[in-house]
């Protein structure tokens, strides 16, 4: 093919370009456009709704279900992320939306702080364990459950004599937690343990707080009974989700199977208040037994 033969060709095949394509010899027809797009029920420009206020166990996405009356039924029962429903192979658009946002949520509950002046809106003693800042205290777990000098002298300053309950607030894993459920909880303590005669003395707040630190505060107080508020490590479901360390005659080196635990403290688990109420049993029944954590449950089965 010489050089004339060849510019040709391809003129020949550019003026073809501009035609519709052909297939099997037959006209062009177009590909099925498929479903309608539904309405998303806004327009550009306007805000996007909160996903993070959907209900998760009203969130049922399957489309056409066999028996979605049943399962909507067995899905209040439980926040997991069932019946998200499929777009082809992949997830819902709301079900990623959610997930992510959920996600994030739970990040900032971890990264962000108690504010500073969180201790004395609420009549709390603000002491500090080793940690200097966030990074250490995710880092270097030991820290976070030991007070240096400084610390523990503001602890004996604050809490004179022997106190036979001491409570500590802890912002631990998560700040929204503490936040949102600390001081209902305190409260209802509070209000328990002096219906049974058990008066509390100041109760202090523990920044960069671990389980532990606890422990360290029975070093120095010598204190009977400790209940250490703290909040827990968030997931999927919640981010405000915060727990109860009850440990008798604590030290530092107590085992952890001498704790006992209130967990899931938050407004899709136990409500603050009724945990408060239920806690405040719970170290009544342990000052009565002297023995808290897997000892009391042993005895409890005897």
């Amino acid at each position: 093919m010489n050089k004339q033969e060849l510019s040709a060709m391809v003129a020949e095949i550019l003026s073809q370009m501009g035609r519709e394509p052909t297939v099997k010899g037959g006209d062009y027809r177009p590909a099925d456009p498929g479903p309608e797009k539904k309405d998303p029920g806004f327009r550009d420009g306007d805000f996007v709704p909160d996903v993070t206020a959907l209900d998760l166990r009203k969130l049922y996405l399957v489309d056409s279900p066999e028996n979605g009356e049943k399962f909507r039924k067995m899905k209040e029962r439980t926040p997991a992320r069932l019946g998200s429903g499929r777009a082809g192979p992949r997830y819902k658009t709301l079900t990623m939306l959610r997930f992510r946002a959920d996600h994030a949520a739970a990040q900032d509950a971890v990264f962000s702080q108690v504010p500073e002046d969180f201790p004395e809106k609420n009549g709390l003693i603000p002491v500090q364990t080793r940690c200097i800042d966030k990074d250490e205290y995710l880092t270097r777990p030991d820290h976070g459950r030991c007070f240096d000098e400084e610390n523990q002298k503001r602890i004996r300053q604050a809490i004179p004599g022997t106190p036979r309950v001491q409570v500590v607030v802890g912002d631990g894993l998560s700040s929204a937690a503490i936040q949102a459920n600390a001081m209902d909880c305190l409260a209802a303590m509070t209000d328990g343990l002096k219906a049974r005669g058990i008066e509390l003395g100041p109760t202090l707040f523990v920044r960069y707080c671990r389980v532990g630190a606890g422990d360290a505060v029975g070093d120095v107080t010598g204190c009977e009974l400790v209940c250490v508020l703290v909040g827990e490590r968030p997931g999927l479901v919640t981010d405000k989700s915060m727990s109860a360390y009850i440990t008798y005659k604590p030290h530092t080196g107590v085992s952890e199977s001498a704790r006992t635990v209130v967990s899931n403290i938050h407004a899709q688990g136990t409500p603050a208040v009724e945990a408060g109420a239920h806690i405040a049993e719970l170290i009544d029944t342990i000052l009565k037994k002297k023995v808290s954590g897997v000892g009391l449950h042993l005895e409890a089965v005897t």
